[in-house]
């Protein structure tokens, strides 16, 4: 029960209990929701780096359509709203398209960063580098 939460006057010490104990159930529900979540996105991430190392675009509209499917057919199953289904499923591809964005991008920039010359080598760097203005590293530089 929340700390302030004001209890009814009809409220019996056995109906707070048992509301105790079923917010206890769903506060572990919510943990193992977490857990469950962070390691697909462990294997998400491991997706990423592979089609970003083979060139692959960072979305499977395909895939997702079909996982979607699944998931609602899933959710029906389970008694669960499967537009609910829909939209939370929507909202994790969205972040795992997001992250394999990022993933692509930063391939990207490390690929143009091995094959571009040293910033030692390059005279707009070398202007730039210790100049706070545009130095994020200058000791000056504003965050």
């Amino acid at each position: 029960m929340a700390v302030n939460e004001e209890l009814p006057a009809g409220a019996g010490q056995d109906a707070i209990d048992e509301l105790q104990g079923i917010r206890q159930s769903i506060d572990n529900i919510d943990a193992a929701l977490i857990h469950l979540l962070a390691e697909r996105f462990k294997f998400t991430q491991s997706v990423g780096r592979l089609k970003a190392k083979h060139g692959l675009p960072p979305a499977d509209p395909a895939r997702e359509y079909l996982q979607i499917q699944r998931l609602r057919g899933l959710a029906e199953d389970a008694r669960l709203d499967p537009a609910f289904a829909e939209k939370f499923l929507n909202f994790i591809i969205a972040e795992v398209i997001h992250h394999h964005e990022k993933i692509a991008g930063g391939a990207t920039d490390a690929a143009k960063a091995a094959a571009a010359p040293s910033t030692a080598e390059t005279p707009a760097a070398a202007a730039v580098v210790g100049d706070p203005a545009v130095d994020p590293a200058h000791p000056s530089a504003s965050a």
